[in-house]
């Protein structure tokens, strides 16, 4: 199972880690992968000045935003195999 990780701390609440969110289940919705990823919440990963900061697996990937959670949905999540 895939665990992605959020940060909501400070920073990354004020650069849009609800949208990131969002953005993230929409697609998990979509493609209808709920029992293969885990969602949480977390504070501060210590990448303030790098928000929104998220981690899948042991993956951290930075400076995310809603509009670029498609492009690493399909890349790190589907392994490229859907657009």
């Amino acid at each position: 199972m895939l665990k992605l990780s959020i940060c909501f701390g400070s920073a990354c609440h004020l650069r849009g880690a609800y949208s990131v969110l969002n953005a993230f289940k929409a697609l998990i919705d979509k493609y209808q992968i709920q029992s293969e990823i885990d969602i949480e919440g977390n504070f501060c990963q210590g990448r303030c000045t790098e928000g929104v900061v998220i981690k899948l697996n042991d993956e951290m990937i930075t400076n995310v935003a809603k509009e670029k959670v498609h492009g690493i949905f399909v890349e790190k999540v589907l392994g490229g195999k859907h657009n």
